[in-house]
């Protein structure tokens, strides 16, 4: 019989990460599960590390050379054959229980395609954080197609679980851009309806480092931009979610870099209150802001 989850995880040059992610989402309970690993040509011992621990944990894995994330994910969706479906990264580390506490939401929701959670951050050193962060919160109770759209409420890419079969009929994982969530989501949402978010799912203690993909505004932004404007540009919110990325854009630049904020005034600058009521961030010490 089919497990009830899938778990897909991505594997690219994180040697140093890749075994406590790996256990952490083996040492899971309370639900059956699978867990399908691939490695997308890892340069480093990852695919040591990999091939060890599936001899030992009996998991599926899959190394081959190196083709992307985005074709990692997709073939490691097409290998997935449980009803719910997670992916997860290579350096972060699953909480206990977090598979069972969202397949059974699920079970128990069948009018909902996907469930979405929450993260805690951690740093070197594997220090873990205390508090949940805050802007995956503000999506409780749930998100709408509009909220995400508009930049106003925020899903993590490691704290989801979908119906699989329903993300499949939808296309999965859509190829043309640079990341797998942002994309998908909003897909999830204007096809099936508003989803729920909970407080009581922790799904992944995320690990901040310099490596983390939201670090880099500028393909991030650029990236969430393109989509509006390739899938999303005859909606009637279509300028105004425009306006509101770019804010959002400036607001995260300026949390990390004045410079780098100043620079992309020009880009981003608009008549709309949201980038305005952004600005003063370029005034307030870095230690004091929040994204």
């Amino acid at each position: 019989m089919a497990p009830k989850v899938s778990v897909i995880l991505a594997s690219y040059n994180h040697e140093a990460y890749v075994e406590k992610a790996v256990r952490s989402v083996m040492e899971q309970s309370g639900v059956d599960f699978e867990l399908i690993v691939v490695d997308d040509g890892s340069k480093d011992h990852s695919p040591e590390i990999l091939k060890r621990l599936a001899d030992e944990l009996g998991f599926a894995y899959v190394h081959r050379p190196n083709k992307g994330v985005m074709e990692t994910l997709k073939e490691a969706l097409s290998l997935a054959t449980g009803r719910y479906v997670c992916s997860f990264s290579s350096d972060d580390i699953m909480p206990p229980e977090r598979l069972k506490k969202q397949s059974d939401f699920l079970d128990a929701h069948p009018e909902a395609v996907a469930c979405f959670g929450q993260v805690v951050p951690f740093y070197k050193d594997d220090e873990i954080g205390t508090e949940m962060d805050e802007r995956y919160l503000r999506s409780v109770p749930q998100i709408t197609f509009e909220e995400s759209f508009l930049g106003k409420k925020a899903l993590h890419g490691c704290a989801e679980m979908f119906v699989r079969e329903k993300i499949l009929a939808i296309g999965g994982y859509d190829m043309r851009y640079a990341f797998e969530d942002y994309p998908l989501y909003l897909k999830i949402l204007y096809n099936y309806g508003p989803q729920p978010v909970s407080k009581d799912f922790l799904c992944c203690y995320y690990r901040e480092h310099g490596d983390n993909m939201h670090v880099n505004h500028e393909r991030i932004y650029g990236e969430i931009l393109r989509v509006l404007s390739d899938d999303y540009s005859k909606h009637p919110l279509y300028k105004q979610a425009v306006r509101a990325w770019k804010a959002n854009w400036f607001s995260a630049e300026a949390a990390q870099s004045k410079l780098g904020a100043l620079r992309l005034i020009p880009k981003v600058i608009s008549l709309s209150p949201r980038f305005w009521l952004r600005l003063p961030k370029l005034f307030i010490p870095r230690k004091l802001l929040k994204y």
